[in-house]
């Protein structure tokens, strides 16, 4: 019998796994198309979005309930989320001079909120530029001078809102639509690394709430009032205004064909402004909410509780863009926790907390391991006094803060929180795995003896190493000449 000359040459079970060989690689290649790019040799675009004064606990993806986020839901379903992520300070400022730059306050200089770095500093755009890269912000900057930040500006995204364009002041909002033009005419062979730096939920907040009063939650820490209910309303408002910005910018990667190849990173310079948190080290105010979304390379809905700080992000990107880490900044590239080959990053990180000129003159550091958590305060023999309890020109505090007064004159326990917000200890020391609202201090716990002495000389060598031996408030430096223009800008207007 004669046989197919086929069959012949190649026996039919060969060619049966032949086949099924050819056929499984078209499926896998269509499944990971961003894993291919890579392979090929095309560098992730990277967009970092941060929000303005977000309270980690305050969104969907970290267990709230109330607040409506449903674009940072789905890209927590698409993400990676971390679950310890730490600002550098709880002060805009310093927070995003440390982002951008990798280096923590101290040694970037512009420890105290509205002041500029030291000349000299590197930035994202001198690390990635050389890479290749496109580097560019929309919205909000708060950061200088310029030549440490030289960043391509999208034009147009910052805008008084209405009512406000005499005198915007705190009232800029990011527009979406110059971002999505910026994004539409980019070359597809040129990568970019695009800030997109949202004001909100940063007071001050809408006027007219989108949330009843009733159905908010109020803090453990806070005193429950009829305007506190009020303000809250107003701040989850702004949240979900946040959040709407960043589901136009999902949009419009998915229209423009950027999603694939495009590193999505969620974050946040702080926490939000209220009472023990902005302007201070407890978890309300340094914890930032932190997601990586990289499709092909980061498995989707995962959650790592990995130990990291923000200034880890900027020696991130510079690997993911095939750079070389710098040796001499703070952060250190977490690069193997994206890629799930590692759970664990840092064994402790620091904060440090100056202040924003007259406002905030009670300055402090942390030291923070997976479990406990060590503050430092320089001037314990200075009331604590924040814009919240003093500034009468906006709604940070302005709206609740006499009502949590006047509860506190007959309420024992608003009494003792208005006790513990303005003096604060020598020394504080928490378990966060059985205390996470640090209300029980255990600084003179004698058998935390030998744990505080340990913090203490950690803290105290990490001090000396970042050039700090401050042992007070900072000295104000001299407002900008009328009409000058101030070296750390709020906005661009080009």
């Amino acid at each position: 019998m004669k046989q197919n000359s086929c069959t012949m040459k190649y026996p039919i079970s060969r060619l049966i796994i032949f086949i099924s060989f050819v056929l499984f690689s078209a499926c896998s290649s269509n499944k990971q198309p961003a894993a291919h790019n890579q392979a090929a040799g095309k560098k992730p675009n990277i967009i970092l979005f941060i929000a303005d004064d977000l309270g980690t606990n305050d969104i969907g993806p970290y267990g709230n309930k109330i607040v409506r986020t449903p674009n940072l839901n789905r890209l927590a379903g698409e993400s990676l989320l971390f679950t310890h992520a730490y600002a550098s300070s709880p002060t805009c400022g310093p927070s995003r001079s440390s982002l951008f730059s990798g280096l923590m306050p101290f040694r970037h200089g512009a420890h105290g909120n509205h002041s500029g770095v030291k000349a000299g500093t590197k930035s994202l755009a001198h690390y990635l530029q050389p890479l290749g890269y496109r580097v560019a912000i929309a919205g909000k900057l708060h950061v200088g001078p310029e030549e440490v930040f030289p960043f391509e500006h999208v034009s147009h995204t910052n805008v008084p809102e209405p009512g406000h364009e005499k005198k915007p002041g705190l009232n800029y909002d990011l527009v979406m639509d110059p971002v999505d033009k910026w994004l539409a005419a980019q070359s597809k062979s040129e990568p970019f690394l695009l800030i997109v730096a949202d004001h909100s939920p940063h007071v001050v907040w809408p006027e007219k709430a989108t949330y009843s009063p009733d159905q908010v939650n109020i803090p453990a820490q806070h005193i429950d009032t009829e305007n506190t209910r009020k303000s809250r309303a107003r701040y989850y408002t702004d949240i979900t205004k946040m959040d709407t910005n960043l589901g136009k910018l999902l949009q419009s990667l998915a229209q423009n064909n950027l999603s694939e190849n495009t590193i999505v990173v969620f974050t946040a310079d702080q926490g939000p402004q209220w009472p023990f948190a902005k302007w201070s080290l407890y978890e309300y105010g340094i914890q930032t909410p932190l997601m990586v979304r990289w499709p092909g390379q980061v498995k989707a809905n995962q959650r790592t509780n990995a130990l990291v700080s923000l200034v880890d992000l900027a020696p991130t990107f510079v690997k993911i863009a095939g750079g070389k880490a710098p040796e001499q900044i703070d952060g250190q590239s977490f690069l193997p926790v994206i890629k799930g080959k590692q759970d664990k990053h840092r064994e402790m990180i620091f904060a440090t907390h100056t202040g924003d000129k007259l406002m905030n003159r009670a300055p402090a550091r942390m030291l923070r391991t997976q479990r406990y958590k060590y503050i430092l305060n320089l001037a314990p023999e200075i009331p604590y006094t924040t814009h919240m309890d003093k500034a009468k020109d906006h709604d940070g505090g302005r709206e609740y803060w006499d009502s949590w007064e006047q509860k506190a004159q007959t309420d024992k326990a608003a009494a003792a929180v208005l006790e513990r917000y303005h003096h604060h200890p020598a020394e504080e020391l928490y378990d966060l795995e059985s205390d996470p609202t640090e209300r029980n201090n255990l600084a003179a716990d004698l058998k935390y003896t030998t744990m505080l002495q340990d913090f203490r000389n950690k803290l105290a060598t990490w001090r000396k190493d970042q050039g700090d031996f401050e042992t007070g408030p900072e000295q104000n430096s001299p407002e900008p000449a009328k009409g000058g223009k101030p070296v750390a800008p709020y906005v661009f207007l080009d």
